[in-house]
């Protein structure tokens, strides 16, 4: 379990470090300095202690550099990680090394029927649906939506707008518990193959 000492990165390693201990595994921790561009260090480490998989709470640029890294010095790591890795900048620094890296990302939204016109529109001016973007184009529709059942744009009342009831948006029905986080099903899990995303089935 590998994390950049940054808050998101240390923050996602501490949640599934938490949950492997729980379900009986046994985790070892090590933190990296971010910023840096030589990680052989710490992938011999990992290769002379017999290391297969790694998960790792940090950015694209990084794990990009420990994977390729980890390729080059022949360690047969398998490396998972979370939403930093849907850019194909990931791609670009690890290589062919990306080929296996695995990362969980919200499911792919131009799979519902309810983002087929709004994806149909993107692509028409020449504009990807995916990633970050149907997400965003939802985002839109949910405060929008809230505002106008609250009335105002006064932020108590549209929190409340939004944690009533479900708002149907472009990436299906959103709806909040009550720490505002969305409580839509959360994350597939993907994998880097020939400089593509595809979905682990």
């Amino acid at each position: 379990m590998l994390d950049d000492k940054s808050t998101a990165g240390k923050g996602i390693a501490d949640v599934v470090a938490l949950r492997l201990q729980k379900a009986g595994e046994k985790v070892i921790r090590q933190s990296y300095v971010a910023g840096e561009k030589d990680y052989t260090a710490l992938v011999s480490r990992m290769k002379r202690d017999g290391i297969q998989i790694a998960y790792i709470g940090g950015y694209y640029n990084e794990i990009g550099l420990i994977v390729r890294q980890a390729a080059e010095a022949g360690a047969g790591l398998t490396v998972m990680a979370n939403d930093p890795l849907m850019t194909s900048d990931f791609s670009a620094i690890a290589g062919e090394a990306a080929n296996g890296t695995l990362f969980t990302f919200m499911p792919d939204p131009t799979k519902n029927a309810q983002a087929a016109d709004a994806a149909a529109r993107l692509k028409s001016s020449n504009m990807s649906a995916g990633g970050y973007t149907l997400y965003a184009y939802a985002a839109v529709q949910v405060w929008a939506d809230a505002v106008k059942r609250a009335g105002t744009f006064d932020g108590p009342q549209v929190a409340a707008a939004l944690r009533s009831q479900p708002i149907q948006t472009v990436i299906g029905p959103v709806r909040f518990n009550t720490k505002g986080d969305n409580a839509a099903p959360g994350f597939v899990v993907y994998r880097w193959h020939n400089n593509i995303v595809e979905a682990v089935e």
